[in-house]
């Protein structure tokens, strides 16, 4: 009967040493998630800071970080270029979610027929598969990029 007693005890000992610390863990995680600021961003925004794309882009891209790191994983970003401007063929080691904020973009995932993004569309490219990409004549071509891993690009040398 002392052995059963004890044995309750000691279940309700370690259902209270678990409550409050997953209290404590759960208070730590809402004081750090109150003080990341929720944010709303346009691609016309004059306050944006625009940064240069790797070197191989053709002239006039540009990168804005929105959120995150981009040297670290989870990062979403704007990537501008202009109007009948061609995007060479590279690939990231990161799978990219896109979504076409301004103009048209023509683009072509190695092995697969070239598909028209308008204005709104969404696409997906899968991690470390080689493409290339076409801004037409409407306008610049500005999409929204969250990046699984960090961001990359690695320009592809093409055979004639």
């Amino acid at each position: 009967m002392k052995s059963k007693r004890l044995s309750l005890n000691l279940a309700a000992m370690l259902l209270l040493v678990f409550t409050l610390y997953s209290g404590t863990i759960n208070g730590q995680q809402s004081n750090e998630m109150a003080t990341e600021m929720s944010l709303v961003q346009s691609h016309t925004n004059a306050d944006l800071q625009w940064g240069p794309c790797p070197p191989f882009m053709p002239e006039g891209c540009g990168i804005a970080v929105l959120h995150g790191d981009p040297t670290k994983k989870n990062v979403d970003v704007f990537f501008k270029v202009q109007a009948n401007s061609d995007i060479p063929k590279h690939w990231h080691n990161s799978a990219e979610r896109m979504i076409l904020v301004s103009g048209k973009l023509y683009v072509t995932y190695d092995g697969e027929k070239e598909v028209v993004m308008n204005t709104g569309s969404y696409a997906f490219g899968p991690a470390k598969k080689p493409h290339v990409a076409r801004c037409g004549d409407e306008g610049p071509c500005v999409l929204f990029i969250a990046f699984e891993e960090p961001l990359d690009a690695f320009p592809m040398v093409v055979k004639e």
